[in-house]
């Protein structure tokens, strides 16, 4: 059986025909165009689902179903988004909307738990039974799997993970809240205490990296020079570590996971971030004569939205 993904981002979307195993079979991309509204777009989207199954070869018959990851929520009693700030959707009936354009079951989820969902049908996760998956990016995201399915909640929004407050009263997030996880251990932390380094010190290496442009100062501007035995910006990603790994074992003491995948831009830095993980993770871990979780770096990299939305369907069938 074949199955339809799509991942919604607010610059572009992709999308992909994809079997039960979840291997993409063929795949293409189409501009978002937020500015136009909803329904331009979700038509759009539409088209570029029916332009990859004919690409692939395969007829409409063929699909059971169509998945869509989207960088918000969606309320799963009724199918609709109530907000998706990337997007600019409010109270958007994307599955209705969709339906009408496509004659098949359509799933929704946010992108981050497509790509938990994928990681643990097609990538590091694979075997197991229950898995978390975390990206850290401009926030912290994340996708729950238990027992073989995602985990959402009757809301919609378990796993709104970089959410969790681990520093009461600390940085004003977004959300309106203080001290949430992604305010300190999104490639966004490592970026503002950069730039906090760097102005307060021109002086610096990191400084003298960008040439005192703090604007230019990006997560990897860190982690490169942490890398590279730099004091202060070593002093800055061990920070980091610490409050990732404190979300981290919160999340085992909840979920007891097999295998925690970290993804996103921040996981790019490779067994570099994974070792000062797996050094700082255990000492947290409050049960030490036990099997924990294993800390793994996603593999399935800019394919999973594509993979993790397809295989909602298989996985509600």
């Amino acid at each position: 059986m074949l199955y339809i993904g799509i991942d919604v981002g607010g610059t572009s979307a992709k999308a992909g025909v994809v079997d039960e195993n979840g291997n993409i079979l063929h795949k293409d991309s189409c501009p978002t165009g937020i500015e136009r509204g909803h329904e331009p777009v979700i038509h759009d989207i539409a088209q570029l689902a029916l332009r990859v199954l004919d690409g692939s070869g395969h007829a409409l018959g063929e699909v059971c179903s169509v998945g869509i990851g989207i960088p918000g929520i969606q309320d799963p009693r009724t199918g609709r988004v109530p907000f998706c700030t990337n997007l600019g959707w409010h109270d958007v009936p994307l599955v209705e909307l969709m339906q009408a354009e496509i004659d098949k079951p359509v799933y929704v989820t946010n992108d981050a738990t497509a790509a938990g969902l994928a990681e643990s049908i097609a990538g590091v996760s694979a075997g197991t039974r229950n898995s978390v998956f975390v990206t850290l990016g401009t926030g912290v995201g994340g996708g729950v799997i238990i027992d073989g399915k995602v985990f959402l909640g009757p809301h919609g929004v378990a796993t709104e993970i970089g959410h969790m407050i681990t520093v009461a009263g600390g940085e004003l997030c977004t959300c309106g809240n203080r001290g949430c996880w992604e305010r300190y251990a999104s490639a966004s932390a490592i970026i503002r205490e950069g730039r906090r380094l760097a102005a307060s010190q021109p002086g610096s290496a990191l400084a003298r990296a960008v040439d005192g442009r703090l604007e230019a100062i990006e997560a990897r501007t860190v982690i490169d020079l942490a890398r590279a035995g730099d004091s202060q910006c070593t002093e800055i990603f061990d920070n980091y570590v610490r409050h990732l790994c404190v979300g981290l074992v919160n999340l085992i003491n909840l979920y007891d996971p097999e295998v925690i995948a970290l993804g996103g831009g921040v996981s790019h830095a490779g067994a570099f971030l994974l070792d000062k993980v797996n050094e700082e993770l255990p000492k947290l871990v409050f049960y030490k004569a036990m099997p924990r979780a294993r800390v793994e770096l996603a593999k399935l990299g800019n394919d999973a939205g594509i993979i993790g939305a397809a295989m909602l369907g298989r996985r509600e069938g």
